[in-house]
């Protein structure tokens, strides 16, 4: 394959870690159609391209429980609804295999998402979720899920606005019946049962330009094992380039610099009250209690690890996490999979007693998350993850480049359902480069 070739190739892979194309610069005349175009999201309660916001809150908020109806939608004839029990192993299976089938496959099905049960117990099974929010259709002779959708409780805040919320996630109607306009019968639905719970707003994420985004943020990838990505032809050899400089430019220490530690249960108080503290910059960010807390930190082998620094007297001064989630390599001699890292939630006091965007508290941040972000990246690399991944969120902007993230090919669009709000800073200039000034005021972090 001709290094052209595997350029062409890298493009079509980072697709599959949510990087599609988007330009922020080009969303009116390249990505956004008109609205008329939008079949499904204009019968909505979304915000419209170009619309003057006057006011944040709910757009629609005339509507109760008892107003929505009891019984789902029609599906055609050969479908039926069904509530997927996620603590059943049957069923938990069918979501497995439907997602690792059919939720992200490149061209070439070379590479494959590998959602594990483990996954998909920690990602659906948050304190407070319910059962009846895993819709699935099946297919009534046979009984095989073909198309699944996931709501799980949140409650966020908005420029400090308490909103009581669900995250949507893990939509995935079967690679076949894409035809069949099953995605918004599906998003319907979960909604339907949503409200009933007098849940009325949704926060959810995507690749695609709908109206309308409330912010977008780029991704970047730091590669952990170059050789490897290389080998698979996951990346490409740049022009002037030799393999061993490339090697030598991404090799991380054997060991982390600082004192990091894994986070134990012991540390969760003290790492919860350093988050709120940390989160409250944001002006898009989750409101945990303890308990979800404790759900989404605490490392769990495979899935999602966490980690602390403490000062001389024993204080935790830092913690960062990343969630784990390889590709399946299909018919590769040499490797069966694709360790990734994902950026997930971490906080500082570093800066705590200045002014967030003040000279000498964003070079105090920008240093202590150097340090933390390479131990992390350290760590996810001795774990066997091959490339580690982040938005350009919270405040990332302030390591991706010092740490050698290069920008991915796309963005990621945050949206709230059934809310106005006005635009939410992404980390990303007009030039679409990472903003170390401005950094982001989205705090929130989706699988």
């Amino acid at each position: 394959m001709s290094e052209e070739d595997k350029s062409k190739k890298l493009e079509e892979l980072l697709k599959l870690l949510k990087v599609h194309d988007g330009d922020l610069s080009k969303f009116t005349s390249q990505q956004r159609k008109d609205m008329n175009e939008y079949k499904f999201w204009k019968t909505q309660p979304v915000t419209k391209f170009d619309e003057v916001i006057k006011k944040e809150g709910p757009i629609d908020s005339s509507k109760r429980p008892e107003d929505i109806p009891d019984t789902p939608l029609p599906l055609l004839g050969d479908f039926e609804w069904c509530t997927v029990d996620v603590n059943d192993e049957k069923q938990l299976e069918d979501v497995y295999v439907l997602l690792n089938e059919n939720y992200v496959e490149d061209k070439d099905s070379t590479f494959r998402f590998n959602y594990s049960r483990d996954f998909l117990n920690w990602g659906l099974k948050p304190p407070g979720w319910k059962e009846e929010w895993q819709v699935g259709v099946r297919v009534k002779e046979t009984k095989r899920l073909v198309g699944f959708i996931s709501a799980i409780p949140t409650n966020l805040q908005v420029r400090g606005n308490d909103v009581r919320s669900v995250e949507i996630n893990f939509l995935c109607v079967h690679k076949k019946l894409r035809s069949k306009r099953l995605a918004p019968i599906l998003i319907k639905e979960v909604t339907r049962r949503v409200n009933k719970y007098d849940i009325w707003q949704a926060l959810h994420t995507g690749g695609v330009v709908l109206p309308s985004p409330v912010s977008s943020c780029r991704y970047a990838h730091r590669p952990l094992n170059w050789s490897k990505l290389y080998d698979v032809e996951f990346t490409a050899l740049p022009a002037n380039a030799t393999k061993t400089q490339m090697i030598a430019k991404y090799t991380l220490p054997k060991t982390p610099i600082s004192n990091i530690k894994l986070m134990e249960e012991r540390h969760v108080d003290e790492a919860f009250e350093l988050f709120n503290k940390y989160q409250q910059r944001f002006e898009l960010r989750p409101n945990f209690d303890k308990e979800e807390f404790r759900h989404w930190i605490l490392t769990r082998e495979d899935v999602v690890y966490s980690y602390i620094i403490e000062n001389d007297e024993g204080k935790v001064t830092d913690f960062v996490s990343f969630y784990s989630l390889p590709f399946t390599i299909i018919n590769n001699p040499l490797y069966k999979d694709l360790g990734i890292g994902y950026m997930f939630y971490y906080a500082s006091d570093a800066d705590f007693g200045y002014d967030r965007f003040s000279a000498e508290g964003t070079e105090r941040l920008r240093k202590r998350l150097n340090l933390l972000i390479n131990d992390a990246c350290i760590l996810a690399r001795n774990l066997k993850m091959d490339v580690f991944n982040a938005l350009t969120s919270q405040d990332n902007a302030l390591f991706l480049e010092d740490l050698k993230f290069g920008p991915g090919d796309g963005f990621l669009n945050f949206y709230l359902f059934n809310y106005r709000c006005f635009p939410i800073t992404g980390g990303i200039k007009e030039d679409q480069t990472f903003d170390v000034e401005k950094r982001s005021n989205v705090g929130v972090v989706l699988l």
